[in-house]
Order: structure tokens, then C-alpha cells, then sequence
């Protein structure tokens, strides 16, 4: 298969070629070419255990791959740390678990980057982190604890923290999957309006309607391979793949 691409001629952010990964026996990521470019948003999709977010955590190192490669901003995956530092001062990350520390306020947990990583100045980077807050439209939860905040809230913290580090790149696994449903369209609102500031977005996530609305590419994903790839419109109104057609049936039957 061919590097899968926009072919917009923006310059690639992300380059995977012919990624594989193993857990012990299990082949979990079979070949992956996947081509980000600057400002596109990718949203993946795919059945559980179909590698998703295995492959989205290897895009940080959170997870090793075996084989291939990984280029991240002109930057190579590499075993060597100084390569793993630059491409993580790049990239921002968003769990399906919040990860926010429980003792910190929601304004501590933002700054906390910033001012340890970044070596910022404590006033500057909670004037930033209050100009999150108030983009995630949460700018008076300031000064609570997580265990003050809703589920929505904690991960609007979260998606605040990580813009703190003024990454080039969002990486989101599954933002909503833990969220009652109705909070999830005031995260899924937040990413949109993310989307639409042209940042370079790599989502996996069920939600359809945000795919719809913010994805400039699907890539469906089922056991470790990339099944098929287009845009909101090819893959929702044409797909070519029976499986990528059965999947799709099978979520959007409600």
C-alpha cells in the first residue's frame, strides 16, 4: 500500500512507513503507512482491538515500535532519547483517563508543564494557562481540584494542559470514551473548535458526528492494518471495503 497522504502539498508532520508492533506473539500493528500533513486533522477509527490506540501511543513513544519508521517534524523515532525528548516537546497528548493530578487545581495542573519543562516564568504561564481555560470555556473552575469538576470539565483541563506546552501536534486516544453522554459534545466542541485553528490532529474516537464536522481523513483500522482511507464524505457515503461498510453499519445503526 501506498503512503496514504492528502497530497495537498503541505509538508508532512508525520510520516509512518511499514510500522509494526508485537505484544509477545500477538502482531499488533501489521505494516502502517500513514502520512500526516502540517494543519490536517485524521481522525482513525476501527473495532476494538484493531491497534488504534496502540498505534497512536507510538507516535510519542509511549509505545515502541519493532519495525519501520516514524518521522515526527523532520525528527526519526529512534531509540535515542535526545530524539524522544524533541518530538515529545512537540507533541500534546490527550487520554481517554483525564491523568490530572488530584492535589493540584485545575490552574497548577496547566502550569505545571510550562514552568517545569519550559522553564517559564510562573506568572506568564498561568496568564496562558487562564487564557486556556477560558478557550475550553471553563475559565471559572480555576481554582478547583479535579475531584470538584465533572468529567467534561477534567478533560477540557486536560485538552488545556497540553496546549500549555504549545504543541505542534495533538494526539487524542479516545477523549470521550469515559465521559456520560452529556458531556461529551462539550469536549467534542473544544476539539472541533481546535480543528478549525489549524492544528495538526491525530484522533482516534467513535464519534462520528466530530468526524464528520472536523476530519479532513478517515482511516479505518481493523486487526493491526490500515483497511481503508478517505475523506468524511468518500468513506461515509462510498465505502469501498466491505469490512470498512459493515463497521460503519453497525455504528451508525442508532
Amino acid at each position: 500500500m501506498n503512503e496514504q497522504s492528502t497530497g495537498n502539498g503541505a509538508r508532512p508532520m508525520i510520516v509512518c512507513r511499514d510500522v509494526h508492533k508485537w505484544f509477545d506473539d500477538f502482531h499488533v500493528l501489521r505494516g502502517i503507512d500513514l502520512t500526516v500533513d502540517t494543519g490536517e486533522v485524521v481522525v482513525i477509527f476501527g473495532p476494538s482491538g484493531s491497534g488504534k490506540s496502540t498505534f497512536i501511543r507510538t507516535i510519542n513513544r509511549l509505545e515502541e515500535h519493532h519495525k519501520g519508521e516514524i518521522i515526527v517534524d523532520g525528527i526519526e523515532l529512534s531509540h535515542d532519547i535526545r530524539n524522544i525528548e524533541a518530538i515529545r516537546r512537540e507533541v500534546g497528548m490527550v487520554f481517554q483517563q483525564f491523568n490530572l493530578f488530584p492535589h493540584l487545581t485545575a490552574l497548577q495542573n496547566i502550569t505545571l508543564g510550562p514552568i517545569w519543562v519550559r522553564r517559564w516564568p510562573k506568572q506568564e504561564a498561568e496568564s496562558v494557562a487562564r487564557e486556556l481555560l477560558e478557550r475550553v470555556g471553563i475559565p471559572e473552575q480555576a481554582d478547583k481540584f479535579p475531584a470538584q469538576l465533572s468529567g467534561g470539565q477534567q478533560q477540557r483541563v486536560a485538552i488545556a494542559r497540553a496546549l500549555a506546552m504549545q504543541p505542534k501536534i495533538m494526539l487524542f486516544d479516545e477523549p470521550t470514551s469515559a465521559l456520560d453522554p452529556e458531556m461529551i459534545k462539550e469536549v467534542l466542541d473544544v476539539m472541533e473548535e481546535l480543528a478549525d485553528s489549524g492544528m495538526t490532529m491525530l484522533v482516534v474516537t467513535h464519534e462520528m458526528g466530530f468526524a464528520r464536522a472536523a476530519a479532513d481523513r478517515l482511516v479505518f483500522f481493523d486487526e493491526g492494518l490500515i483497511v481503508e482511507t478517505g475523506t468524511p464524505q468518500e468513506i461515509f457515503s462510498n465505502p469501498k471495503e466491505e469490512r470498512t461498510k459493515l463497521f460503519l453499519s453497525q455504528i451508525l445503526q442508532h
